[in-house]
Formats: structure tokens, C-alpha cells, sequence
């Protein structure tokens, strides 16, 4: 028979390796940036605008189409890039990226009326809290002290 004690048992909380966290973080926002977009097509008059061939005030086409095709694969990328590219690289490469997304999530509320200011001032406000933590997570990436590859030596008089 085993005796229970009544302490209490500390949770344990693991670190976690930077990579990791900016992949998560970039998982996250692909999943808000997909269903923004999802979500936005319930709005009135947006599948007319569609099936007449208008998105935004452009006229739908294969360039237009591969430019958000390009916008929606950049951020996956960063999934796997962030989980295998080098530190310093990866350092920089999130840098750059989520600072290029905050003026792109930004502009999604273009144009728009302030009836839809909760959905929009919503997403775009939890987008660029996610590409904050990335930034101040690549930021912020931990440094190794560089060991000398000799101990020093001293010489007595």
C-alpha cells in the first residue's frame, strides 16, 4: 500500500525551443488569416462581387489570384521554415517576414465601413499581436556565450 501525501504537486513547465514557438505562433496565424478570409465572403454582396468577377475593386485574374495564392504561402512556409532553417538565418528570416505582414494584415481593413469595424479591429488586432510575438521572439532569440578554444594562460615573471 502506498501512503498519499497531501503537498501539493508543481506543474511542470518545459522550455520551449525558440523554433518551435515561431512555428506554433505562424500555425496560429495561418489559421486566423484563412478563416478572416473564410469569413469575410459572408459578408453582403462580396459572392456577387465574385461571380462577376471582382475581389476588392480588382477585376479577378490569374495575376491577381497567384498574388494571394503568394500572400496565404509565404506565412505557411514560415511553419517549416522556422522549424528547420539555421538560427541565424531563421532569426532573420521571421524578422523580415512578420514585419512585411503587419502593413499587409493592416491594409485588409482598406475601404471598409465602420459596421464591420468589430470583425476587422478583431482579426487584424490578434493577427498583429501574433506577428508581435513573433517578432519579439526571433527578436529575443537566446544567445550561447563563445567558448574560448584554449584556456588562457598566464605567465609569471
Amino acid at each position: 500500500m502506498t501512503a498519499r501525501t497531501n503537498s501539493p504537486r508543481i506543474l511542470e513547465n518545459p522550455q520551449i525551443p525558440v523554433p518551435a514557438k515561431l512555428a506554433a505562433a505562424w500555425t496560429s496565424f495561418m489559421f486566423l488569416y484563412i478563416y478572416v478570409d473564410y469569413y469575410h465572403l459572408y459578408k453582403p454582396g462580396i459572392l456577387d462581387d465574385i461571380q462577376v468577377g471582382i475581389v476588392f475593386e480588382f477585376n479577378i485574374s490569374p495575376m491577381l489570384l497567384t498574388g494571394f495564392l503568394a500572400l496565404v504561402a509565404i506565412p505557411a512556409l514560415m511553419v517549416v521554415l522556422s522549424m528547420t532553417l539555421p538560427a541565424r538565418v531563421n532569426r532573420t528570416t521571421n524578422l523580415i517576414v512578420a514585419s512585411l505582414y503587419i502593413p499587409v494584415t493592416v491594409f485588409n481593413a482598406a475601404g471598409e465601413s465602420l459596421d464591420w469595424a468589430s470583425f476587422y479591429g478583431l482579426s487584424i488586432g490578434i493577427e498583429v499581436l501574433l506577428l508581435g510575438f513573433i517578432l519579439r521572439t526571433a527578436g529575443t532569440w537566446p544567445r550561447k556565450p563563445t567558448v574560448p578554444l584554449a584556456p588562457e594562460t598566464t605567465v609569471l615573471p
